[in-house]
């Protein structure tokens, strides 16, 4: 069996184990400071936000406003702006970053792998041709070669110059 040790992500993982924390996405989503929140696109009824802790430069998270950690409690209203946003997303990413393609995904459930059970998100993951290395094996460290900064500056941006399709 093979491993992907992913040790970048300490800084979420501790954060995530405060026993007192909110709901970052909720946050998000009530806070009108899209850049200190990484928020680079509003919808109607769900958003599209940077990761704060990503795997790439531009790993772009969607989620509703309501705070509902099933995909069985979702709307089809929000079943089809979050599919309509994830096409934008994926136009702005490639315009913006020119990619290889990307990993695209839902962690339904803890056992699934969802660092944030309660709050569905969907996760789009730029992904180029020779973008893992021997950093992450050989110095524990992942590089990101973009601050989140130019990554939202670049994004928002981007999302603002696109119109969303009907």
């Amino acid at each position: 069996m093979r491993i992907l040790y992913a040790p970048w992500r300490i800084a979420y993982i501790k954060w995530f184990s405060k026993k007192d924390r909110g709901c970052f996405l909720c946050e998000a989503s009530r806070d009108e400071d899209d850049a200190r929140n990484l928020v680079v696109h509003r919808g109607q009824s769900c958003f599209v936000i940077l990761n704060r802790y990503p795997y790439n430069n531009g790993h772009l998270m969607i989620a509703s406003y309501r705070h509902v950690g099933r995909i069985t409690d979702l709307g089809d209203d929000e079943l089809l702006e979050m599919i309509k946003l994830l096409k934008l997303s994926i136009v702005a990413l490639e315009s913006e970053y020119k990619p290889d393609g990307f990993n695209v995904g839902l962690n339904l459930g803890r056992a699934a792998g969802a660092g944030l059970e309660e709050h569905i998100h969907l996760h789009i993951v730029p992904r180029w041709i020779g973008d893992t290395n021997f950093m992450p094996v050989l110095a524990d460290t992942k590089v990101i070669p973009e601050s989140l900064e130019e990554s939202w500056r670049r994004l928002r941006n981007r999302f603002q110059a696109l119109k969303p399709s009907s």
